[in-house]
C-alpha cells in the first residue's frame, strides 16, 4: 500500500469510524506490514480472541475482579465469562 493510499484511507476512516475503529485499523495496518505480503491465516479468530481478551480483562479490572458485575457490564451470564477466562487461560 502506498504512502498516498494510505493518507486517503486515514482521513477516509477519521471522519466515518469511531476511536476503536480507528485503533482497530491502525494495529491491522501494523500487522499487514509485519506480514510482508505472506497470507494471513485465520485473521477473524486472532482478531476476536485478542479483542475479547483484552476487553475482558479491561472491564474485571474496572469491576475490581467482581465477575458477576463484569458479566454484567459485558451483557453475557457469568458462565459464560467464567468460560470465557477459562479458555484464555489454555491459550
Amino acid at each position: 500500500m502506498s504512502l498516498e493510499s494510505t493518507t486517503q484511507n486515514t482521513t477516509m476512516h477519521t471522519r466515518e469510524e469511531t476511536a476503536l475503529q480507528r485503533c482497530v485499523n491502525s494495529e491491522l495496518e501494523r500487522y499487514f506490514e509485519m506480514l510482508d505480503g505472506e497470507v494471513p491465516r485465520d485473521l477473524h479468530r486472532m482478531v476476536i480472541r485478542q479483542v475479547e481478551s483484552a476487553l475482558i480483562k479491561y472491564v474485571l479490572e474496572e469491576c475490581r475482579g467482581n465477575q458477576s458485575k463484569a458479566a454484567q457490564w459485558l451483557g453475557i451470564s457469568r458462565g459464560t465469562l467464567r468460560g470465557k477466562l477459562a479458555d484464555s487461560k489454555q491459550t
